[in-house]
């Protein structure tokens, strides 16, 4: 008798590598990769700074007053997403910034936190507020609050939206304590804190992708030996089944509409890119070849996708024009180009990039025609996907022999690692902003 995977409902706060579909394991016919370490449902993911950027600015982060009455140190998870930030540096004398806040019991587990950005720079008694605000949230949304105040101090000091607040996606594969392996679909806190799993399987799960909202999340299962691409609600747990064909069903990417799925399938022998409409299930085949032609990702318009190919003779990136099915050849620069996604300004192109055999995160400056290799703590990157603001990519690599998550600037002088506690984390996928 087949075991069925376990579907987990999100419990959510209120108020807020595995690459079979890649071209590289489509070509070397791989199979499932196997796992070192044992896994376990309450493992958590420490983020840990590797490289900074030097001249980063310096901000003083105050213990916030009357925190001792609440559970957890607002002034802690929010020095901490700064300084894994790489811009910003923590500074306990001269700072060019400085956060104050207080903590307030507010009625039955519930706290009025309030909070003020300073200038650092000005008269310590009559120091300039940049930016104030006061919230009432329970327990439970505490850290969610310091999240909050995280991205509105990255905000106003860089001129960019923070992505604290933002969720991550990845799957952890290990094995069980009776030996047996397992897939598990994870749900965590952009900084890798508070992990919870959306599905555990006795077989692979692959390639998760968000839905523009937040709300809904994609995937591959192989539960009872054959390929599915679901769309399950991150909250409800709830999950439809939108396809199963014959072979491979693979590479799911949501349009920026959130109103069709790019997806890969080899109903004609060999993989191809359709695009299904969500609320009917219709599809439309849009490559028709005898090629490889998989990994798909939508442009920000939603007007072409991205998508890996080896008709030129080994994978590389090409576009393909929605309206007129043009397609054309995007990377030029390695023997090995795969898994592309914009940046969301569509200047940028990153993806998993590779010269004599050693595979890193690139980027591609689409006006120069530039490659720049994001270089990692390994040889064997992969899976990169986008933050929402573009500043940072999200990928997959080897350390030793474990596979963990890193994280990794645009201009490659941030570098953070999120290991898992047990088992192999792998096959990223970064929200949208959610709120």
């Amino acid at each position: 008798m087949l075991e069925s995977p376990q579907i987990i409902p999100f419990q959510p706060l209120n108020g807020i590598p595995m690459k079979i579909f890649s071209l590289k394991n489509i070509l070397s016919l791989v199979g499932v990769m196997g796992l070192m370490m044992s896994y376990s449902a309450n493992a958590m993911l420490n983020m840990e700074l590797n490289r900074g950027v030097l001249g980063a600015i310096p901000v003083s982060v105050s213990p916030f007053e009357g925190n001792e009455v609440a559970p957890q140190s607002i002034a802690t998870i929010v020095s901490n997403d700064l300084q894994n930030s790489g811009r910003i540096k923590l500074s306990k004398q001269e700072a060019d910034y400085v956060v104050v806040g207080k903590v307030t019991p507010a009625g039955a587990d519930r706290y009025q936190v309030s909070f003020s950005l300073k200038d650092g720079m000005s008269h310590a008694q009559g120091r300039t507020s940049l930016v104030s605000k006061k919230y009432t949230v329970s327990s439970q949304e505490l850290r969610t609050v310091s999240h909050h105040i995280s991205d509105l101090v990255y905000q106003t000091i860089t001129g960019t939206r923070g992505v604290f607040s933002t969720k991550i996606a990845y799957v952890v594969v290990g094995y069980d304590e009776t030996g047996h392996k397992r897939y598990t679909l994870e749900v965590a806190d952009q900084d890798g804190y508070g992990p919870h799993t959306l599905l555990r399987s006795p077989e692979p799960i692959m390639s998760p992708s968000w839905a523009p909202n937040g709300r809904q999340i994609a995937y591959v299962s192989f539960e009872h030996h054959a390929a599915g691409i679901y769309i399950q609600n991150v909250i409800t747990g709830e999950r439809t089944l939108v396809s199963h064909m014959q072979g491979i069903n693979g590479a799911p990417a949501f349009s920026p509409d959130g109103r069709r799925l790019a997806l890969v399938l080899s109903t004609n022998g060999t993989p191809n890119i359709y695009v299904m409409d969500i609320a009917s299930h219709h599809l439309t085949e849009m490559t028709h070849d005898f090629y490889i032609n998989t990994e798909p990702a939508w442009s920000p318009n939603g007007r072409s996708l991205l998508f890996t190919s080896n008709r030129s003779g080994g994978p590389q990136i090409y576009q393909l024009n929605l309206q007129t099915r043009a397609v054309s050849r995007m990377t030029y620069d390695g023997n090995y180009n795969a898994r592309a996604s914009y940046t969301p300004d569509g200047n940028h192109i990153a993806m998993i990039h590779s010269v004599s055999g050693v595979y890193s995160i690139g980027i591609l400056d689409l006006d120069s025609g530039t490659m720049r290799v994001l270089s990692g703590r390994s040889n064997d990157s992969a899976s990169p996907s986008m933050a929402p603001n573009g500043s940072m990519v999200l990928y997959d690599t080897a350390m030793g022999s474990r596979n963990v998550l890193g994280m990794v600037s645009v201009d490659g002088r941030v570098q953070l690692t999120i290991p898992a506690r047990n088992g192999d984390a792998q096959d990223p996928a970064w929200s949208p902003y959610l709120s």
